[in-house]
């Protein structure tokens, strides 16, 4: 009994010492060293689960190539050179925005493309629709990566077009995430490999490294097509985007078809997850990068963040697009959890005269998150964040709109999990068409929506108040 608890103390020091060296919060700090030393074993296995710093110290490293080498000395020479006005032709939308086009350069490594076409899809019906028929038609290679991906009607259909496109000789890479596509059988998998598609699971669940890894997740969902086209949204492969959910009803969620040389920086994201799950560097060459047209007028930048990342990305681009907001800010989103800065920044935003609404949805698929989201909702209405509850099935999007202007649609919600866990990606439009036609589409959504009032809902009960403190205390881990 002694030893142990000699051993138990030592790896408690070790386990401070580290907190002390990666300099996180203070308040996040003393947390930790609470559950540490007041929670035996099962604080200090927590820790090891959800508290060590994957940013501090690199989950994996990209293998630079000289490609790759010569396209970041490229950005940071594009960083340096807008900052001190030297490029004299740029398109106003980069203009007005030079401080965010270069963050999320620094941040992420991905330049601002000219020349897009997006088409912006809200449900599963017609996202499939396109998707399929682009992978119909592919002639070279085809990359798929996704969150959740669950056998039904629509597995089927991607597992026979997989199939007859392996047939005509194409390339085909298929990534999944080891814990979101955990009901992904093994026949499934089989059946792929075997007709000769390239299968690799994001951080499968092995006993070795189980508490390692189990907390950080591949939250991207990415199509990319010849290089030519890509899809990227919040929707996964799941028969409930046609039918439903018995429980939740319809699930809406926001998706997006990109044609255009944005495609290429979507390519370079799964290229990385590729490498890191399959150990390969077949796909880190240009012969992955065409030269793609410019087919639209869409000016579009890829954020990309997780605990690979230096800072997180996604979270600094949600930031700043709030703070910098003039006329509104428009968010929909399944899981606001926010932090203290994101909080501050929409109180700040809606206290300052902007028009700042919320929109989720009046379910929630798991009661924790349902009230830890609503712990958060007296703070915004009392400094006058408007929020609407969508009252048809479960609304999965993750979108947010500003100014007419700046629409950015992705895979990270509004929490500490897709800010610090989760590998995530959205794209920034620096676009008026497509934000002013989302902003109708958000405030005819708003009509059908149940607005909160705040006197009525600081009269709600003291057991509510309860599951909501309790569910925030979980809040950072959710």
């Amino acid at each position: 009994m002694t030893i142990a608890l000699i051993i138990y103390f030592l790896l408690a020091m070790g386990i401070v010492g580290k907190l002390l060296l990666n300099g996180i919060r203070p308040t996040k700090t003393l947390g930790w060293l609470l559950a540490i030393f007041t929670i035996p074993v099962g604080g200090m296995m927590f820790y090891f689960v959800l508290g060590r710093n994957r940013r501090k110290n690199k989950f994996y490293k990209l293998k630079k190539t000289k490609e790759i080498s010569a396209y970041l000395d490229t950005v940071e020479n594009y960083c340096d050179d807008i900052e001190n006005n030297e490029h004299g032709n740029l398109p106003d939308p980069i203009k007005r925005h030079v401080k965010l086009v270069r963050l999320i350069a620094k941040n992420s490594s991905f330049l601002p493309t000219i020349g897009n076409v997006l088409t912006p899809f809200n449900n599963g019906s017609a996202t499939f629709d396109a998707i399929f028929q682009a992978l119909e038609g592919a002639q070279k290679f085809i990359h798929i990566q996704y969150y959740i991906f669950e056998q039904g009607e629509l597995a089927d259909k991607f597992l026979y077009i997989l199939q007859q496109k392996k047939k005509e000789g194409l390339e085909v890479r298929f990534l999944y995430d080891g814990v979101g596509s955990k009901r992904l059988g093994r026949k499934y998998i089989r059946l792929l490999k075997d007709a000769g598609v390239e299968v690799y699971g994001f951080l499968p669940i092995r006993f070795g490294r189980l508490l390692s890894s189990i907390n950080y997740r591949n939250h991207r969902k990415i199509v990319i097509v010849d290089g030519v086209t890509a899809f990227m949204g919040g929707i996964n492969v799941s028969d409930k985007y046609l039918i439903g959910d018995p429980v939740l009803g319809t699930w809406h969620d926001m998706h997006l078809r990109l044609r255009g040389p944005v495609v290429n920086s979507l390519q370079a994201v799964f290229a990385m997850d590729w490498n890191f799950a399959s150990g390969k560097d077949d796909i880190l060459s240009l012969r992955y990068f065409s030269e793609v047209p410019k087919l639209g007028k869409s000016i579009v930048q890829t954020v990309s963040s997780g605990p690979d990342s230096d800072f997180s990305s996604v979270h600094q681009l949600y930031f700043s697009i709030i703070n910098r907001a003039k006329k509104y800010v428009y968010i929909a989103n399944p899981y606001i959890i926010p932090g203290e800065s994101l909080m501050e920044a929409l109180q700040v935003a809606a206290l300052g005269g902007a028009d700042v609404r919320l929109m989720l949805s009046t379910n929630c698929d798991s009661l924790l998150l349902k009230w830890g989201v609503r712990s958060y909702f007296e703070d915004f209405l009392k400094a006058g964040v408007k929020i609407y509850l969508y009252p048809d099935g479960f609304l999965h999007s993750k979108m947010m709109l500003s100014d007419d202007e700046l629409t950015t649609i992705g895979t990270a919600n509004l929490d500490v999990r897709s800010f610090e866990q989760n590998y995530e990606v959205n794209v920034l439009a620096y676009d008026k068409v497509l934000t002013q036609q989302l902003k109708n589409d958000f405030l005819k959504d708003c009509e059908i929506s149940q607005r909160i009032d705040y006197q009525e809902f600081i009269k709600r009960s003291k057991v509510d108040r309860l599951k909501e403190g309790f569910a925030k205390v979980f809040s950072p881990v959710l």
